[in-house]
């Protein structure tokens, strides 16, 4: 299913309540939407179609992947960059990471680790920090 995608700034606000095998649907439905997005958009949190639960999506390349539970454990090389949001208009300056490393659960439940740099480590930790409430 493809939801739409939320704008109402009190829901993306809200800190995301961890997700569990129940919300494997939800996952390949975050999926479904940044696939319909993808023209314009990298990586997408549940909350940005309405549900605060801590689950991303992300495009790797010819593939687009459902984290859930996300977490960055390592981060190296802080940077300045600008960002959009497809919930929010314009542009807003925020520090990255040039290199992370994110401990995820994949649909079946089993724990990944996965190291990304450049745009992908960027995009990961902007749907990162949805899921904390934080807007940028």
């Amino acid at each position: 299913m493809i939801y739409p995608i939320n704008h109402d700034q009190q829901v993306l606000q809200q800190p995301a309540r961890p997700a569990t095998s129940a919300d494997r649907q939800l996952a390949e439905a975050l999926v479904a939407t940044l696939t319909a997005h993808q023209d314009h958009c990298i990586g997408m949190a549940a909350n940005m179609i309405g549900f605060p639960v801590s689950i991303i999506a992300v495009s790797l390349g010819p593939v687009n992947v459902a984290m859930l539970n996300p977490r960055l454990v390592k981060k190296a090389h802080p940077y300045q960059t600008k960002e959009g949001c497809l919930s929010l208009t314009g542009t807003r300056s925020t520090t990255r990471f040039e290199r992370i490393t994110v401990a995820y659960q994949d649909l079946t439940g089993a724990q990944k680790e996965l190291e990304l740099t450049g745009l992908a480590a960027q995009a990961v930790q902007h749907e990162c920090d949805h899921l904390r409430g934080i807007l940028i």
